[in-house]
C-alpha cells in the first residue's frame, strides 16, 4: 500500500459499541471495512493489523482515487519452516492431547474461525491475511515419521484439522495430508479427522483401510443447509451437499463418521440443528456433537464487521442471545463451558439436540480408536529385525 493511501496509528484496536445505530459513522468496523470488489470470495470484510504489532495501518481516501489502484486480495502460499510437526495441549475439556495443522491459515474463510487470531503470531491479520495468505509444511509426513520413531514416543489418537482444515484447496495439488495419512497408516497410528471439505472422499482408500483396523475416524462440520447462508459464512468451504455426500461416501466405506453442527449461532443457524442431524442421519451418519459459537480475541470484530454487513436486522438479537450463553461477555474461555455456554438459551440448545439425536439414534454407540497396532517407524541406522 502506497504512503498517500495508508494511515498509520497506534494501536489497540478499535472497540466495538453494543449497539450500533447502523451507520458507518455509528459503527468504526464498517468504516476500515475493505471494498467489496477486492475482498470477493472472502469472509473477513477488513484487514486490521495483529494485536501484537506497535501500529495499526487503516486505509483512507487521500484524494486521489489511490484506494482504486489497490489490487484485489489473492491468494499466495509460503513455507513453514517448523522442525516438529505434533502440536501438545494440556486443555481438560477436549479429547485429545495432541493434533498436526498441515497449514498455517484457511483460504475456506469462515468468518468465525477461533483459529484467526493465530495469524497475529506471524504478524499478520487475522481478518484478510488469515484467509489468502497462507503457509505449508512440505516436510510435515516426513517429521510426523522422526517424531513417532522418537525414543520414549507413546501413541495416542492424533487429531488433524482442530486450528485450519487439512483438506482446504491447496491441499488439492499439495498433498500433505495425504502424505501423513500414509505414514499413520504404516505405523498403525490413530487419527481423528475434522473437516469442512469434501476433499476428504479423495483419501477414502487409506482411511478405510486404516478403519477396518479402528484407527481412522471423520468429523465433518455442517454448520447449515442454506445455500446462501453457508457461502456467505464459509465462502470458500464445500457446499453443504457436497458434504452430506461426503459423509454418505465415508460411511458407506466403513470409516466411522460424525457430524458437527459448528458453530450454533443464535438467531442465524440454530433453527437448522434438527434439519442438519435428520439430513446427516440419512446418509448413514452414526454419531454427532456441536459447539457453540466462540468469539476470542480478534474474531469478535470480525464476527460484529460480517454481521452487521450481512445480516443488519440481526445484529441486536444475535448478540444479545450470545451474551446471554456467555455470562453477559460476547466470550467467555472458561474451560468446561467454553463449548456449550451457559443459561436458559445455551440449555435449550443442547436438549434440542439431545432430542434429536435420540430420535436418529445418534450417539448410541461412539467408534474407539486403538493404539494396539502401533509400530515405531524405522530410524535411519536401526537394525534390522532377523524376523
Amino acid at each position: 500500500m502506497s504512503p498517500a493511501s495508508s494511515h498509520a496509528l497506534k494501536h489497540p484496536p478499535v472497540t466495538a459499541p453494543s449497539e450500533p445505530a447502523g451507520a458507518p459513522s455509528d459503527f468504526p468496523e464498517l468504516a476500515v471495512a475493505i471494498d467489496r470488489q477486492r475482498r470477493r470470495g472472502r469472509g473477513a470484510q477488513s484487514n486490521a493489523s495483529g494485536r501484537f504489532e506497535a501500529e495499526a495501518r487503516v486505509a483512507f481516501d487521500d484524494g486521489w482515487q489511490s484506494l482504486e489502484e489497490l489490487p484485489p486480495f489473492k491468494t499466495t502460499v509460503g513455507i513453514d519452516t517448523s522442525r516438529k510437526v505434533i502440536t501438545r495441549n494440556e486443555s481438560p475439556d477436549i479429547g485429545f492431547d495432541r493434533s498436526i495443522n498441515p497449514y498455517r491459515g484457511c483460504e475456506h474463510g469462515c468468518v468465525y474461525c477461533f483459529a484467526r487470531p493465530t495469524h497475529a503470531y506471524l504478524g499478520l491479520s487475522p481478518g484478510l491475511d488469515f484467509e489468502s495468505k497462507l503457509f505449508v509444511k512440505p516436510e510435515a509426513p516426513a517429521l510426523l515419521e522422526k517424531e513417532l520413531a522418537a525414543p520414549g514416543y507413546e501413541p495416542r489418537m492424533i487429531a488433524i484439522g482442530t486450528n485450519t482444515d487439512p483438506y482446504q484447496p491447496i491441499e488439492r495439488e499439495r498433498k500433505i495430508m495425504r502424505g501423513i495419512l500414509e505414514v499413520l497408516e504404516r505405523a498403525g497410528h490413530p487419527v481423528g479427522i475434522v473437516t469442512k471439505s469434501a476433499l476428504v472422499g479423495r483419501d477414502i482408500d487409506i482411511l478405510a483401510r486404516m478403519a477396518k483396523r479402528n484407527l481412522a475416524k471423520v468429523g465433518i462440520s455442517v454448520t447449515s443447509l442454506d445455500p446462501k447462508l453457508a457461502r456467505t459464512m464459509e465462502p470458500r468451504a464445500s457446499t453443504p451437499p457436497k458434504r452430506l455426500e461426503a459423509l454418505k461416501q465415508l460411511s458407506e466405506a466403513g470409516i466411522p463418521t460424525t457430524v458437527m453442527v459448528a458453530p450454533v449461532i443464535p438467531a442465524l443457524n440454530d433453527s437448522e440443528i434438527e434439519r442438519i442431524l435428520d439430513a446427516a442421519a440419512h446418509a448413514g451418519v452414526k454419531e454427532a456433537s456441536y459447539v457453540l459459537l466462540r468469539l476470542p480475541l480478534e474474531v469478535r470484530d470480525l464476527f460484529r464487521e460480517w454481521l452487521m454487513a450481512n445480516y443488519p436486522d440481526r445484529y441486536r438479537h444475535v448478540f444479545t442471545l450470545i451474551r446471554d450463553m456467555r455470562g453477559g461477555r460476547d466470550y467467555d474461555a472458561k474451560w468446561g463451558e467454553r463449548m456449550k455456554g451457559t443459561g436458559p438459551m445455551a440449555w435449550t440448545i443442547g436438549r434440542r439436540f439431545e432430542i434429536a439425536c435420540d430420535r436418529l439414534g445418534l450417539n448410541k454407540r461412539r467408534a474407539k480408536l486403538t493404539t494396539d497396532h502401533f509400530a515405531k517407524p524405522k530410524r535411519n541406522g536401526d537394525q534390522l529385525s532377523l524376523f
